[in-house]
C-alpha cells in the first residue's frame, strides 16, 4: 500500500469520493448533532473536497456558502452549488471577518502547521461566529486505524496524516483567539455498520465498536 501526499491522494480519490464511508458518515453525524445553524449565515468549508457539505448547507438555508480546497481536481468533481476556490488552509484567500460560521471538516490531520490553520480560520471567521473543527480522532491512530481510500481501480492507498491531540488543538485554538465551546466524540457505533458489512469486515467491526473515530469541536471567536 503506497502513502501519498494530500495533494495527490485526493486528485486520485476525486472521481470516487461521492460514497461515504464510516468515517464520514460518524463525522456528518456529529456535526449535526452540534446544532450550530447554518440558515441565514455567511458559510465558509475549508477544505470543502466536491462539496457536498456545502450543498446541504445550501439546503439549509444558509445565505451564502463558499468552499475551498487544495485540490483541484475535487472540486473539478463538486457541483455548482455555492462558490468555489483553489486555496490552502493555512492561507486563505479571504477577507477578515467574513464569515459567520466556518467549517474545517477532516481536514485538519493533514496539515502539520496547526496553529497556522487555526489562525486562518479565527482571522476569518467573524467576531460571535462560529468555528466548526472535525478530525480523525487520536485514539483511533493509537489504535492502528490510518487515513485511507481505494482508487478508481481498487488499489489502496494511504494518505500522510499529523496526529493531533486534544491538548494540541485546544492550544492552537486558544493561541488563535478562539475559545472551545463543545466537543464530541464520534465513535463507532451501529450507524456505521452497513459500511464494515459492505465491506465484508463483520469482525473489524465487533472489535472495534465504541471506539472513538471522529472529534468534533465547537469554537468561538471573542475577539
Amino acid at each position: 500500500m503506497s502513502t501519498l501526499p494530500p495533494r495527490d491522494a485526493y486528485a486520485l480519490w476525486a472521481p470516487t469520493y461521492a460514497a461515504e464511508t464510516a468515517v464520514s458518515a460518524l463525522e456528518r453525524s456529529a456535526v449535526n448533532t452540534l446544532g450550530v445553524p447554518v440558515a441565514g449565515m455567511r458559510l465558509l468549508d475549508v477544505g470543502c473536497g466536491i462539496g457536498r457539505r456545502l450543498e446541504e448547507a445550501l439546503l439549509a438555508g444558509a445565505m451564502v456558502a463558499v468552499g475551498v480546497d487544495l485540490v483541484p481536481r475535487m472540486l473539478a468533481e463538486a457541483s455548482r452549488a455555492g462558490l468555489f476556490a483553489a486555496a490552502d488552509a493555512r492561507s486563505l484567500p479571504v477577507p477578515d471577518a467574513t464569515f459567520d460560521v466556518v467549517w474545517c471538516r477532516l481536514v485538519l490531520g493533514h496539515v502539520a502547521e496547526l496553529e497556522t490553520a487555526y489562525a486562518e480560520l479565527a482571522r476569518v471567521c467573524a467576531s460571535g461566529g462560529r468555528v466548526i473543527v472535525t478530525d480523525f480522532h487520536p485514539a483511533a491512530a493509537a489504535a492502528g486505524h490510518r487515513r485511507t481510500f481505494r482508487d478508481e481501480r481498487g488499489a489502496l492507498h494511504e494518505i500522510e496524516h499529523h496526529v493531533h491531540s486534544r491538548l494540541a488543538h485546544r492550544i492552537a485554538a486558544e493561541r488563535a483567539g478562539l475559545v472551545i465551546l463543545e466537543q464530541r466524540d464520534a465513535v463507532i457505533d451501529e450507524s456505521v455498520r452497513p459500511y464494515y458489512m459492505g465491506a465484508g469486515r463483520t469482525e473489524a467491526y465487533e472489535r472495534q465498536r465504541g471506539l472513538p473515530l471522529v472529534l468534533a469541536l465547537v469554537l468561538a471567536r471573542e475577539r
